[in-house]
This record gives C-alpha cells, structure tokens and sequence, in this order.
C-alpha cells in the first residue's frame, strides 16, 4: 500500500488570536485535527496519519508548549525538505485586542505568573514574551491579523487560503409522522398533511413510499408536484446562505399526521433534485 503525501496546516499564533475557531473551521471541511500536539510528537503524528492515507492533517501548536517551541522551526524545516506539503499559519491581533478578549473570557493566559497582584500587567508581560517566543514561527508564515474579524469572518478566511476546494455541504432528507413528534435534528421542517394521502387508498395502504405504486400514486397528483417544486425552489435560494454560515451539515424534514409512508416518495424526489451546494 502507497503512503499518501498529507497536506499538513500547522495553526499558531498568539493566544486568544482564534486558534480555535481556525482549528473547528478546518475540521468542517474534512481535516483530522489535533489541537495542543507537543512539538516532540509532530513528525511521528505525521506519519502516522500517512500510513491512514490521510491527505489533510491540521496540528495546532502554541505556547501551551513553551519548553519545546526552539526546536519547532528546525522540525518543521526537515518535513518541508520531505514530501510533506506544510503550510503554517499565523494568527495574531493587537494587544489591546487580546487584553480585551482575555478580560472578557476571564481565562489566564498560558504564560501569566500565577497569584500576581496585577493581573493586567502579569497579562500584558506574557504577551509580550509570547510574541517573542513565536517570532521565528511568524517568519515565512501565512499571517491572518484578526483583530477586527468576527468568528465566522475568520474562519471564511482560513477556508479561502488553505481549501484547495471548497467542503460541500451534506443535505439529509427526512421523513416523519407529526403525531410521533418532530425530529430533533430538524433544521426546516416542512408540513405536507395537507397533501392526498396513500394511506386513505386500500390497495396502498400495506405499502410505502418506497413501492413503486405509491410513488406513481403521488407523481400523478398535480399539488404533490407543486410542492416539491417549491420545496426545491426554496432550498436552492437559501442554502448557499448556509455555506456562507460555514454549515457542514443541514437537514431537511417533512412530515404528515398519521404516517411517513405518504411521504417518503416525495423526500425521494427532493433528494433526487436536491440543489448541489459546495
């Protein structure tokens, strides 16, 4: 078996800079993630991933491992004299933009001197440390300053400058009875009760939506088309809007009231006319 050629991200950057919303933005568009990896374990996590015939790794590494950072750029040197396509990606903002993040967060920061009096200046002093600590990491990387972008700014970002093509977005079409309740998991929820019902048929009845009769029973009702054709209409108009939402994944329910056999013919024809969303 051939060893397939990773594309690795390595994500760092300044703390509170949106590393993780980078890291989640690239895991919905199919990278295997791993968040805090010490740099000791880099190139080992790599071939590992090489041996699983991975081809998009993302690996973010920061100041959590402060006591290993000198010896990153040698490491990352080496896996890009190999077959390793590596990109690194720095995240940075302005101090005053961090200070105000790590205030509104309460969190401490990786480098701060714990039971300091001053909090402020123990906050601003490992700043300036971390920025000095990752200097070298920052030279030749790709830079994204979020100081003025928004969490789904951000990651519409790092999706323009690492997708090689864009992640699609997963439909999945559901089928439901209203007096069982409504699926948990539904994003639109579409009501066709009002729709002829093959239940109400005896010769339809002890079949579903999956027989052919029943599907031929609702092709040849002009109200069942003019639903499904709005039904399509309104998701090719709004889903690209989910794309733009940075949604992976979007499902779509219809129901009647007294079983799902009326509809299930119909969930197939949407599925089968489904807009391509990528």
């Amino acid at each position: 078996m051939t060893s397939a050629t990773p594309h690795v991200v390595l994500i760092t950057g300044m703390s509170g800079s949106g590393k993780s919303v980078a890291l989640h933005a690239l895991e919905d568009s199919g990278f295997y993630c791993v968040d805090n990896l010490p740099p000791e374990l880099l190139e080992a996590f790599i071939e590992v991933e090489r041996e699983h015939q991975a081809d998009r790794v993302a690996v973010a590494i920061d100041v959590r491992s402060a006591a290993s950072l000198p010896g990153l750029p040698q490491r990352l040197a080496a896996l890009r004299q190999s077959d390793v396509a590596l990109t690194v990606l720095f995240l940075d903002a302005t101090d005053d933009v961090l200070v105000r993040r790590y205030s509104e967060t309460r969190r401490m920061h990786p480098l701060s001197v714990r039971g300091s009096t001053d909090q402020h200046r123990a906050l601003v002093d490992a700043l300036a440390l971390e920025r000095d600590l990752l200097a070298t990491l920052r030279e030749g990387a790709l830079v994204i300053d979020t100081s003025q972008l928004k969490a789904a700014q951000l990651r519409t970002e790092v999706k323009a400058l690492l997708l090689r093509t864009p992640a699609p977005l997963t439909l999945v079409f559901e089928s439901f009875a209203f007096k069982r309740g409504i699926p948990k998991d539904a994003d639109y929820v579409f009501d066709v009760r009002m729709l002829p019902n093959p239940h109400y048929e005896p010769a339809l009845r002890p079949l579903t939506g999956l027989d052919a009769p029943v599907a031929a029973y609702l092709d040849a009702e002009p109200e069942v088309a003019a639903m499904q054709a709005q039904i399509t209409a309104f998701l090719e108009h709004w889903l690209p809007g989910m794309v733009r939402d940075h949604r992976s994944f979007f499902t779509v329910t219809t129901g009647c009231k007294r079983s799902s056999r009326c509809v299930r013919a119909c969930v197939n024809a949407a599925g089968q006319s489904a807009p391509t969303v990528g």
